[in-house]
């Protein structure tokens, strides 16, 4: 048979059955939509993650005050164990870091006339903005002369500054209270995003001196120690050298009696990452799920069109057409099916993923590859589940097909 002939019967084929062969379509259609949109979701989740934590910082070590074995715990970074003495240690022994930032942090009422929050105030010095990615996008971050005559001035992000003032980027030279303390408003951060009690937009930074002379008091241990190393590849060397340090510093000759914990950002990025990408493949198993059930599908209305049309292929082998002819032309219909299904999805899936886009209600990252496997995938299910009937129809003996009620 030749193919243009094979395409026409097909083409015809499949029209004579509108209705039978739309709903086959349209499982295909599902299928490919679904493993597109579930992979671009799971992977905008991964982006997201990724993002949010890289925000925090580059190459980022915190080191939190942690419970000492035998005595009642008190949770990650509640303990009272780190103190400006190890942070002052670290500053001049580490090697290959960019900074060394001491950190007070605690909630706080904060008020502007009758608008107030309560969020996250975080007692730090000028190298803050070095250590964490912090950039300004009004006015300025306060200096380390700022921090020695404990001037009583305030960074906000834009998330505190949208509540208080009504925009993101306002607030510049005005009088803002933390905890019933007069603070002036002396720059606004850029939005770095995030979520939760984490996110670095509802942050306030007011110098540490400060902080400590009237809010945390004086004695008040840190919070958190962050250091940043120059790259990547020095992380881990860095945090062996502040293990080593602090250990050495309290006279800890027992490291499982550490009373500190590091906390390493590419170990956090890295775990959260292979959690999403997981969770990633679990979507797209599931979206396969469909695509498999769309397949069985086409087997069973390929077996019931060689069914409906046994007279034809006997009439068709009686008068010399071969049992290749007759294979073709019922996998030829199978593989059209996907074909237009797979197309149909691809588009769906596509559309679907602009409209998340545009309404920002779930992040989306479009990967290629998934398009490509996912229509591989289809059309792979067509020659797959239109082989066997196809074989089935070619087999048939031509006196027996004519003879079928």
């Amino acid at each position: 048979m030749k193919y243009r002939d094979l395409l026409n019967e097909t083409i015809f084929t499949l029209l004579v059955n509108k209705a039978r062969s739309a709903l086959t379509i349209l499982g295909i259609v599902i299928g490919i939509a679904a493993v597109i949109i579930l992979i671009a979701v799971g992977e905008g989740t991964t982006a997201t993650v990724t993002q949010n934590i890289s925000a925090l910082g580059s190459n980022l070590i915190v080191v939190v005050p942690g419970s000492t074995p035998g005595i009642v715990n008190q949770g990650l970074g509640t303990a009272q164990t780190l103190t400006m003495t190890d942070a002052t240690v670290l500053q001049q022994q580490l090697q290959f870091v960019n900074g060394v930032s001491p950190e007070l942090a605690r909630h706080f009422q904060i008020t502007y006339g009758t608008n107030n929050t309560n969020t996250n105030v975080i007692g730090a010095n000028p190298i803050y903005t070095a250590v964490h990615n912090v950039t300004i996008n009004n006015g300025s971050f306060f200096n380390q002369q700022q921090n020695n005559s404990l001037q009583r001035v305030a960074v906000v992000g834009p998330g505190v500054s949208q509540v208080l003032f009504g925009n993101p980027y306002a607030g510049v030279n005005k009088q803002i209270e933390i905890n019933g303390v007069i603070f002036s408003v002396i720059g606004v951060t850029n939005i770095k995003g995030g979520s939760g009690v984490a996110n670095p937009d509802n942050n306030i930074y007011i110098p540490l001196k400060t902080a400590q002379q009237y809010l945390f008091g004086q004695n008040q241990a840190l919070s958190s120690i962050s250091v940043s190393a120059i790259n990547a590849s020095s992380i881990n060397l860095v945090e062996q050298e502040i293990n080593n340090i602090l250990l050495a510093t309290n006279n800890i000759t027992n490291p499982a009696n550490a009373d500190f914990q590091l906390i390493n950002q590419s170990s956090i990025v890295a775990s959260l990452s292979s959690t999403s990408q997981t969770l990633t493949v679990l979507l797209g198993s599931i979206a396969g799920i469909s695509l498999l059930v769309a397949g069985i599908g086409i087997m069973n209305m390929m077996l019931t069109t060689v069914t409906e049309r046994t007279r034809e292929i006997g009439l068709r082998k009686a008068v010399g057409a071969k049992k290749k002819d007759i294979s073709s032309q019922f996998l030829s219909e199978a593989v059209a099916l996907t074909l237009i299904g797979g197309i149909a999805g691809i588009l769906l899936g596509l559309i679907v993923i602009k409209i998340l886009t545009v309404t920002h209600s779930v992040t989306v990252v479009t990967q290629w590859w998934s398009i490509l496997i996912a229509f591989g995938v289809s059309m792979l299910i067509g020659i797959v589940f239109g082989y066997y009937p196809a074989q089935r129809a070619a087999k048939l003996k031509p006196i027996e097909a004519l003879k079928y009620e």
